[in-house]
């Protein structure tokens, strides 16, 4: 994973003071996926298992470890983990497994820092692979405890060691929160009733643009959303089998965004 990008950005932009620091820091960080993704060898099958492997076990280790953050884990924060499991359309052998490394991340021996460690390495230039992982974090965070407590410095954390900006972060808890679309995480609950003029907001939040933003950065927003989060292009990059469900629930979410922007805007 690169920091020079965001390190030179940083640096430049601090002559424009903190908010010309933090947008250089931003830039940074695209140029650097930009030529992390432009390096990247394409993985062999052998490549592909071992880093699918790693990314599904960290995922319900680190789950585990959120957790149990504050000293224990409550019957809302199983049922979190669970519907997670659920939703990801799990077969019985690969819960198994996730409620395995959920229980070994509750552990107190467990090293977060050496399983983040592990986890950049293996999805070294592959950043939207790690932006899934924190998504996944969120959303169960989210369902589990609300990201009360001592869970959303943790997240900060973790986000910051894989690269994921504040920014991102924000924008991926606001999307999580987003209730009544096709992109619905909840441990429990029906989904309330969205008016309009709220379904067209999150579309936009969805999308990560504002309503005054051009028709053309609108499409180039949902381009890029698309090929972030398109299945096949993560399943390429080493994303499990069993975690392809989440790609299409975004994807999903995505689309139907545009489409509702689409429509409104007459694009």
């Amino acid at each position: 994973m690169r920091y020079t990008g965001k390190v030179v950005g940083g640096l430049i932009g601090m002559f424009l003071g903190p908010l010309g620091a933090a947008l250089g820091v931003l830039l940074g960080h695209q140029v650097d996926e930009h030529l992390d993704r432009q390096e990247l060898p394409p993985p062999g099958p052998e490549e592909l298992a071992a880093i699918g492997e790693r990314f599904f076990r960290a995922t319900f280790r680190v789950m585990g470890y959120l957790a149990k953050a504050d000293g224990r884990v409550s019957e809302q924060e199983i049922s979190a983990a669970r519907a997670v499991m659920s939703e990801l359309r799990l077969d019985p052998a690969r819960v198994g497994q996730a409620i395995d490394c959920f229980t070994q991340g509750k552990d107190s021996g467990f090293d977060l820092a050496a399983e983040l460690a592990g986890l950049a390495r293996v999805c070294s230039g592959r950043p939207d692979l790690l932006r899934v992982f924190i998504e996944i974090q969120v959303r169960a965070a989210l369902s589990g405890n609300n990201l009360d407590g001592p869970v959303r410095p943790l997240v900060n954390r973790m986000a910051g060691r894989l690269g994921v900006s504040p920014f991102e972060l924000a924008q991926i808890e606001a999307v999580l929160r987003i209730r009544g679309g096709a992109f619905h995480y909840s441990a429990a609950g029906a989904k309330p009733r969205v008016s309009a003029g709220e379904k067209l907001e999150q579309a936009y939040k969805v999308l990560e643009v504002a309503p005054g933003d051009s028709d053309q950065e609108i499409v180039k927003a949902y381009r890029r959303q698309l090929s972030r989060h398109h299945p096949d292009k993560l399943k390429a990059n080493g994303l499990p089998e069993s975690m392809i469900e989440h790609a299409k629930q975004r994807t999903q979410q995505i689309i139907e965004a545009y489409e509702l922007i689409k429509e409104r805007r007459g694009i």
